[in-house]
């Protein structure tokens, strides 16, 4: 149970954030720019999640160098309007400081670029939970929620073998095999799409669906979740009140 985990892995969209709003109007507005046909909001909320360039492919029938355009186009808006047209769940802030204060390591890995990840958090003044941050890149690096979440990993175990500074990059350096095995072993994925729990699977770790974010009913179950929450607030059950006795 909860007692195994010390490195806890987070999604953004969907799972701290309701970004709802910015991503949808961004889709509308890329897919106008192309001369698409734009369905209602309630088609585009498949969006928010996936990397861009997958979803256009898989949701709009693009090729996948139309899904590029469109994802270009995409950032066009989001840059300076998309990404703050967001709010944070209720209670996150609260939950995040339970978690850090009872001994749990915090990491973000989400597919939404590493630039506007930061700004976002620094907005939403959420940076100081964290230890490390893993984003897709703006040129196509860690273009699967698997690289993300591997890096994050990497990340962390060069933090751990050097103990090093919280908000510092570590990407680069090499991980000690036998501490990488280390966080791994003892990390858990936190996200509210399959691809959140198809990534974890991927990299050997541990997965937790939450029901409160845009995973259709059933979703996080058929993709492998080892463990399910429907509200925020469980998760500071989950992992505070279900582990105390054992940390």
């Amino acid at each position: 149970m909860a007692e195994k985990y010390q490195y806890l892995l987070f999604d953004l969209d969907g799972t701290l954030t309701d970004s709802r709003p910015g991503i949808v109007k961004c889709v509308q507005y890329s897919l106008r720019k192309m001369g698409r046909r734009v369905p209602p909001e309630e088609e585009l909320l498949c969006f928010i999640g996936p990397p861009l360039v997958v979803s256009y492919q898989e949701y709009c029938g693009m090729s996948r160098e139309e899904a590029e355009k469109a994802t270009a186009l995409y950032r066009e808006r989001y840059a300076d309007t998309g990404l703050f047209e967001n709010a944070v769940y209720d209670g996150i802030p609260e939950v995040l400081g339970k978690l850090k204060e009872a001994g749990y390591t915090l990491a973000i890995a989400t597919s939404k670029p590493e630039p506007y990840l930061i700004r976002i958090l620094e907005h939403f003044h959420l940076s100081g939970y964290f230890t490390v941050l893993s984003g897709s890149g703006l040129s196509g690096e860690r273009n699967s929620k698997a690289e993300v979440i591997e890096d994050a990993l990497c990340q962390l175990a060069v933090w751990k073998a050097g103990e090093g500074t919280d908000g510092e990059n570590y990407r680069g350096r090499k991980a000690e095999p036998a501490v990488l095995k280390e966080i791994r072993d003892a990390a858990v994925m936190i996200g509210d799409r399959h691809h959140d729990i198809d990534g974890a699977n991927a990299c050997g770790i541990d997965s937790l669906g939450v029901n409160y974010g845009y995973a259709e009913p059933g979703e996080l179950t058929k993709a492998g979740a080892v463990y399910e929450l429907d509200q925020v607030e469980e998760l500071v059950d989950f992992f505070v009140s279900s582990s105390s006795a054992n940390r």
